[in-house]
């Protein structure tokens, strides 16, 4: 504690001395202090080889300096010589390709750590986005709606699919969609409008006809869950039969809201019916000039 008193203004530390009499550990020049000389133990290793390795850099930096000098005499004396090899001490930034190279090292680090630790290259983490089918889809297909009916269950072995608004997916990881599941009347159809009404033995089509705002929003719902879904991977659209626009469209299963929607089509007819104030006067006037 002696350099405390020092600054408390107490007298000067006296000049440091090499230790008299022989030393067992073999002793040599230290780096940072002239005319000093410090011990060859393990602690002070990794200094004394920094220091080793700045006089190689700087050894081989000299070299080259020497080297490029040379050229640029020969090539003063318009003598031919050759490419000039870059210096061996030049510190390269990381370029692109490197950060590349470096964030796939870490991708594979973690994959095998996760295989490690967890029995799971992606640490058991369950998700659409860690499946090769998302990135590279190869079984999409066209169905019919008679195709996309064989596809409901029935058949053991074969997979469960399930369309909504012309989207289908293979829902077969569902248990809700097996025979007997809460769900399984989805299956082997495209029931677009069931997912907005929640209808979902009335309205069994793709028909989106005359739905409201918040139905159409909750299909959207639907359709934006089966695609991120984790289990649930697209395999293919459906190719509808056209509707024709004259047939009647479907009543919702609630009745009070049946009637409400049928009342606000009932408007909606009526004032595209009902002519206008400018329309009713000209033929009016077409009228009296008859």
């Amino acid at each position: 504690m002696s350099w405390l008193k020092e600054m408390a203004g107490g007298p000067a530390l006296p000049p440091y001395k090499e230790p008299a009499g022989p030393s067992s550990e073999p002793k040599v020049s230290d780096p940072a202090i002239p005319n000093r000389m410090v011990s060859n133990k393990s602690a002070n290793r990794p200094f004394l080889a920094y220091k080793e390795y700045r006089e190689q850099q700087e050894a081989l930096h000299a070299a080259w300096v020497q080297k490029k000098k040379e050229r640029d005499e020969k090539i003063a004396r318009g003598e031919k010589v050759g490419s000039l090899e870059p210096d061996p001490t030049a510190q390269h930034e990381v370029g692109l390709l490197g950060l590349m190279k470096f964030i796939v090292y870490c991708i594979i680090f973690l994959a095998l750590a996760g295989k490690f630790i967890t029995g799971s290259y992606t640490w058991e983490y369950q998700s659409k986005w860690t499946q090769l089918k998302t990135y590279w889809p190869t079984n999409q297909r066209l169905f019919s709606e008679r195709l996309l009916a064989e596809y409901d269950g029935s058949v053991e072995g074969r997979p469960i699919y399930l369309a909504i608004d012309g989207d289908v997916y293979d829902v077969s990881k569902g248990r809700s969609y097996q025979p007997g599941g809460s769900y399984h009347i989805l299956a082997g159809v495209d029931a677009a409008r069931a997912f907005g009404t929640g209808c979902f033995k009335e309205h069994r089509t793709h028909d989106t006809r005359g739905m409201s705002d918040d139905e159409l929003r909750g299909l959207q719902h639907w359709k934006n869950f089966y695609a991120e879904h984790k289990d649930y991977i697209k395999v293919g659209r459906v190719v509808h039969t056209p509707i024709d626009p004259n047939s009647p469209i479907l009543e919702h299963c609630d009745p009070k809201k049946a009637a409400k929607q049928k009342s606000q089509r009932h408007l909606t007819a009526t004032s595209t019916q009902k002519p206008s104030a400018t329309e009713k006067s000209t033929k009016e006037t077409e009228h009296k000039e008859l």
